[in-house]
């Protein structure tokens, strides 16, 4: 791997464990073993670091999210997505950046986090269509909403897991999302009088 992987690598990890603003250019060049020189060839500024760093973030989540947009049963898709192992406690690589203030306060910083989760709520939504076209979710359900509360579910079991340190209330979070959509099948009884 060459100096710049490195550093993006290092800094990906430094801002997923401690986030933007409490990393600095000396944590990074500390764990990484690359000198300032190389550094600041690469980058600039620790901000230029930080955008390649999202990038990489980015990149680690959308794969995952892609998942939804695969071949097969829709809800076997859903499932297989939220029920996938993840470490929550230590939080969402690109959510994580929500709770830094100075990515917040950064629109530049902001943007790609702000891209990722649009995308991500792409993929959702066209897979709860496809499971409202395929008659698995009631076809009164709202794909948009029901892709933010289910982006929403998610992120907020990361926050309860961490304030817990404790893997369970983000499992009982998601298990609690998929019970919800299972819940949310088309009653064939009520269909057939209609």
């Amino acid at each position: 791997m060459d100096s710049r992987e490195l550093l993006v690598d290092t800094m990906s990890e430094l801002m997923w464990e401690r986030g933007y603003a409490d990393t600095s250019p000396r944590h990074v060049r500390e764990r990484s073993g690359v000198g300032q020189g190389s550094m600041y060839h690469h980058f600039s500024t620790k901000r230029d670091l930080a955008l390649a760093a999202l990038e990489r973030n980015i990149a680690d989540l959308l794969p995952a999210a892609s998942e939804l947009d695969g071949p097969g049963d829709p809800m076997a898709r859903i499932e297989a997505y939220l029920m996938r192992p993840r470490a929550a406690l230590k939080g969402c690589k690109v959510g994580r950046m929500t709770q830094d203030p100075q990515v917040r306060e950064d629109p530049v910083l902001l943007a790609p986090v702000a891209r990722a989760f649009a995308e991500v709520h792409v993929s959702w939504v066209r897979v709860l269509r496809e499971a409202v076209a395929a008659g698995q979710l009631r076809d009164d359900l709202d794909p948009e909403q029901l892709a933010h509360t289910l982006m929403a579910v998610l992120q907020g079991g990361y926050v309860l897991a961490i304030a817990q340190q404790d893997q369970g209330p983000f499992d009982d979070a998601r298990a609690g999302a998929l019970a919800l959509l299972r819940a949310a099948k088309p009653n064939p009884k009520i269909n057939r009088r209609k």
